[in-house]
């Protein structure tokens, strides 16, 4: 199996009646079996990446490989793409197209025409993956927001897609559903399921990920490990997208030992009060 699963070359795309291209001239790679994270400012391309490597939209010129081979654009090649490449949206309102939970789940199955036997099964399966018994027989429109997340992913992981993509999926969750899905993507990895997700929390993409991408202006700028990615420091605050907080407290109290020497007589309060004053620029 080639180590890349999805790869762009020289892929271009820009919006009608738009003069700035939201992907110019993208070199993109996503390696297979990883947790990738893909952060950016908003309009740097990374819903329009996500749109492109589903299929949704076809690039202005350049090339999409999935598995090592381009992507073609005739009905039946995108069907079953898209049954490969899952993508989970922002709002979830954008994807949940049935009135009932179940119905939701099944729907993509329906529309592959598989056995209803089949359906049946692989719905169950996927409403007691993602802990929607109590939910299953539920109005959509009941739902919290957190709980429409986890039935918009079961939506795309009742496929069994080999590739998940996933744009800001922790917006607007308080931190206990925040806390639940990312206990379910880790186990949507450890099923053997590949995962890119695009998000503006640097500390969950800190601690989660295992390679990274940064995106500015439709083009890829890093790329690497959390650790590789986020020494760029200089890079990432002219993105103005800054670094995770325990890179930044680690340099701090590094910072303070240097200047201070006897960090360890430092109360938790002292520590506390010389760290916000580096980070409001008063010391060092």
């Amino acid at each position: 199996m080639s180590e890349w699963i999805l790869e762009f070359v020289n892929v271009n795309y820009s919006y009608p009646c738009n003069l700035q291209p939201a992907i110019q001239s993208l070199d993109l790679k996503v390696p297979a079996g990883k947790k990738c994270g893909l952060i950016g400012q908003n309009g740097c391309g990374k819903t329009t990446f996500f749109l492109l490597a589903n299929g949704l939209y076809r690039p202005k010129d350049g090339t999409i490989y999935w598995q090592g081979n381009p992507i073609q654009y005739d009905r039946r090649s995108l069907t079953q793409l898209r049954q490969q490449i899952g993508l989970v949206f922002q709002n979830p309102e954008h994807q949940l197209v049935a009135s009932i939970v179940e119905e939701d789940i099944s729907y993509g199955l329906c529309n592959l025409g598989l056995p209803e036997s089949e359906i049946a099964r692989r719905t169950q399966q996927a409403i007691a993956d993602f802990d929607l018994q109590e939910l299953a027989h539920q109005p959509i429109h009941n739902l919290s927001l957190g709980q429409k997340k986890r039935v918009s992913i079961a939506d795309v992981m009742v496929l069994q897609p080999q590739l998940l993509l996933l744009d800001e999926p922790t917006a607007y969750l308080d931190p206990r559903h925040t806390s639940e899905l990312i206990g379910q993507l880790h186990q949507i990895h450890a099923s053997g399921t590949t995962i890119l997700l695009a998000s503006h929390d640097l500390d969950f993409v800190y601690s989660w990920a295992d390679w990274v991408l940064v995106m500015d202006r439709g083009q890829l700028i890093l790329e690497g490990t959390p650790e590789a990615v986020f020494e760029h420091r200089d890079i990432l605050e002219e993105l103005q997208l800054g670094v995770p907080l325990a890179i930044a407290l680690i340099e701090d109290i590094k910072a303070i030992a240097a200047t201070n020497g006897d960090i360890i007589s430092l109360n938790l309060e002292q520590l506390k009060q010389r760290i916000f004053l580096r980070s409001n620029n008063y010391v060092g």
